[in-house]
């Protein structure tokens, strides 16, 4: 989960055994090994943590350990295993937690601010987990579409439905005004709520006052008599609609031709909005599609360096989705070690030009390798494999998760192009 753009779970949320603050636990120890917790603070930092770890009898570690490894349920099931808790024991821990009212100066002075800030005139906001709710909903109920496209409508981050989270992206932003020529309640969204059965007025104030996706997910299934199987088939149908009148194809070859006139491959309304959102906002957004491959060599006939270049402007634009880059990639790091270029040279680089070209003059001017050296890096580049049993290992592992059938898998280039086509196979196969 990454908590740099929603708030964990509430600390009152008890889906997860029905024991307070184990949800939000959960969502933060994942941020913590992900990178990806932002201000949150996990573990034994943490107050409301180090009390609950303490009353389940389990390290900062293992918990940690285990909600990496482990969803929701699974998670429930191996704390069962490893702590002797009475439905009693619970309600009274339960009740401890919700009703703790905060005692030191600084904590009331937190609850005061909030109020001020989140909830003016608000009386009944006193306990230490109203605090912390107010926070989280104060933080992130807000979404400006001037800064930043909704999400992707293949995102089913929010009830495993297509179109939901990039629906909630945009009633929120429609509460504080900054849709940006967006639309709350377009087509697509009728389509949605119509098949939920919820209204669009209820499904606003719903992501408003529930900035978790988990959350809202959850909301939407207690509001909807839709199953799981009718929710899997309503992703495969919307997913692959196209135009379907004339009116409709010639808004579509409008659209196509201004953001990508080379793309004959685009047929689906969900395509075409990911390369609109993507060229309205000069994106390189990797929550949508793959970095170029390893394999790709058209940036100065360097195996890799057009899939950093992508990588590096997804990560300007805070849209690297599941990707590492700089010197948090290892790949990356022996690139730009070869170019003789730091990861920050390398970040300024690209911000001074935005054109392609430009970029890769500037590399050759700062370089100065020869077609040797580069035919030598590609040689080697596409041949590394793992090294040691430990790594083999887990490289076979990895490999065999993706496609069991492919045993020719034995370099991490084929390794990374692998796992982009089966990761955005998956991400737009509709069920």
């Amino acid at each position: 989960m990454n908590l740099i753009q929603q708030p964990p779970r509430r600390p009152s949320n008890l889906s997860i055994l029905g024991i307070a603050n184990l949800a939000r636990m959960a969502d933060k120890a994942r941020a913590a090994r992900n990178e990806t917790q932002g201000e949150y603070i996990y573990g034994l930092e943490s107050g409301f943590d180090e009390t609950l770890l303490d009353f389940l009898g389990i390290s900062e570690e293992d918990f940690a350990d285990a909600a990496d490894r482990y969803g929701d349920a699974e998670l429930g099931q191996w704390v069962q295993k490893v702590f002797a808790k009475t439905e009693a024991d619970i309600r009274l821990f339960n009740q401890s937690l919700l009703n703790r009212e905060p005692k030191t100066e600084g904590a009331i002075e937190r609850l005061n601010a909030r109020i001020e800030k989140y909830a003016p005139g608000r009386t009944d906001i006193q306990t230490t987990v109203q605090s912390i709710e107010l926070e989280d909903w104060g933080l992130f109920r807000e979404v400006d579409l001037t800064k930043r496209p909704p999400r992707t409508p293949y995102c089913r981050d929010v009830a495993g439905l297509y179109a939901a989270a990039r629906m909630a992206d945009k009633a929120r932003a429609a509460k504080i005004d900054k849709l940006n020529g967006y639309i709350y309640n377009c087509p697509i969204d009728q389509v949605l709520l119509s098949f939920l059965g919820i209204s669009v007025g209820d499904f606003q104030e719903a992501a408003w006052t529930n900035p978790n996706d988990i959350e809202l997910g959850d909301w939407m299934r207690a509001h909807t008599l839709r199953t799981q199987a009718e929710m899997l088939h309503f992703n495969y149908q919307i997913s692959h609609k196209g135009p379907d009148d004339d009116r409709g194809r010639a808004i579509f070859k409008e659209t196509l031709d201004l953001v990508a006139p080379e793309r004959t491959d685009v047929v689906t309304w969900f395509d075409l909005l990911d390369l609109d959102d993507e060229h309205d906002y000069g994106l390189v957004d990797l929550t949508r599609h793959a970095p170029r491959s390893p394999y790709n060599a058209e940036a100065m006939g360097l195996n890799g360096l057009a899939r950093l270049i992508d990588k590096g402007r997804a990560a300007l634009g805070n849209s690297l989705g599941r990707y590492y880059f700089g010197d948090d990639s290892p790949v990356d790091r022996s690139i730009l070690a070869f170019l003789g270029l730091s990861t920050d040279a390398f970040k300024t680089a690209l911000k001074k030009y935005p054109a392609e070209a430009d970029l890769v003059a500037w590399i050759k001017t700062h370089t100065g390798k020869t077609e040797a050296d580069i035919a030598a890096f590609n040689a080697e580049f596409l041949s590394r494999g793992p090294q040691g049993d430990a790594q083999t290992t887990w490289f076979r592992n990895v490999a065999h998760s993706l496609d069991s059938d492919r045993t020719d898998i034995t370099t991490f280039a084929a390794l990374m192009h692998l796992d982009d086509l089966m990761t955005y196979t998956c991400l737009k196969a509709g069920v």
